[in-house]
């Protein structure tokens, strides 16, 4: 279809035979399952992402590809969650890689016992996404019209996803007393990272003198959104393998698509001619935030969730394509 995919599919077929050549036929097939379950359930992520990138110059879109691939891969998929566990059993992260890379099924338990702060960091942070999109003064087009339309006028109030967001950190850190404070403390660094970032990025776009700065900060945010969408798969695909090299592989090769599709509908303009996909997608964030933050209380299932998100992207694109077919009509 396009050059965009050329690359991730050489290198998919090339990892992935290489996982079917050295753990077998079984691993080869979970892998292949892990990259379907990472484009599927990440829709929505590349949609977001688009808004983000088609602010960025080429060059940062490229780096975004380039550079972005890396710390998708290896930082967000392979040395967070191990920086994550280390910090809730209080070890050493070489510890916990070595756990990693010898007993993965000791890792996988300890990752399970690390699941409120990320279900804290991931919930927290894609929430204060998903708010800050629809309070916004200046959205003018609506998808679900009488609940968006109040929404932007709530936008009037300075800060109001962020007071929004400390108030269901606190209630979820109160309701859930046994992980208290690490859900409190990974959902205050979320929020401080998402005011950190998007301050900067503003901060950089409103100067025409800072195109490299703004590029940088933008570039950052993606891959802190990318790793709070990516933080609930993660530990997900340890219910189909726990074997890191084929959790990396697949997820990997997953998340290579998903940043291909991102560049793709940036520059063939698919969010404009689809106007309610952008909608659609920031629904989705609020229905991931909302049952990472359920997972605290109870088992969400991996395919719940990523049903959540294809059923609001599903949604809006049907009725961007009917309100085209309107349009066309009058």
């Amino acid at each position: 279809m396009t050059s965009l995919f050329f690359a991730p599919t050489v290198i998919s077929v090339a990892a992935l035979g290489l996982v079917g050549i050295f753990l077998g036929p079984l691993a080869f097939l979970t892998a292949a399952l892990l990259v379907i379950l990472e484009v599927t359930l990440s829709f929505d992520n590349a949609v977001v992402n688009a808004k983000v990138l088609r602010t960025m110059s080429p060059l940062w879109q490229q780096r975004f590809l380039t550079w972005g691939i890396f710390m998708a891969v290896i930082l967000t998929r392979a040395v967070l969650p191990i920086l994550i566990v280390a910090a809730s059993v209080m070890s050493s992260p070489w510890l916990i890689a070595k756990i990693a890379a010898t007993d993965p099924q000791r890792y996988a338990h300890l990752l399970e016992g690390a699941e409120h702060i990320i279900a804290s960091f991931g919930g927290i942070f894609l929430t204060m996404v998903g708010l800050k999109y629809f309070f916004d003064e200046g959205k003018d087009v609506h998808w679900i019209h009488a609940v968006e339309e109040r929404l932007a006028h709530w936008g009037s109030i300075e800060a109001l996803e962020i007071a929004l967001g400390l108030g269901v950190l606190a209630l979820v850190a109160w309701l859930v007393p046994a992980h208290g404070l690490g859900i409190l403390f990974a959902g205050i660094i979320a929020i401080i990272l998402f005011i950190v970032v998007q301050g900067l990025a503003n901060a950089f776009s409103a100067s025409t003198e800072s195109v490299a700065q703004a590029g940088f900060a933008l570039f950052i945010y993606l891959n802190i959104l990318d790793a709070a969408f990516s933080l609930d798969s993660v530990v997900g695909a340890f219910a189909l393998s726990t074997q890191l090299p084929i959790i990396i592989v697949g997820l990997g090769i997953g998340a290579y698509f998903v940043r291909s599709l991102t560049v793709y509908m940036v520059r063939h303009g698919t969010l404009e001619q689809i106007r309610y996909i952008e909608h659609g997608a920031h629904w989705a964030i609020l229905g991931l935030a909302a049952a990472m933050i359920a997972n605290l209380f109870i088992d969400v299932p991996e395919p719940v969730t990523g049903l959540i998100g294809l059923l609001f992207v599903g949604a809006a694109y049907v009725s961007s394509i009917r309100s085209v077919h309107s349009n066309i009509a009058k």
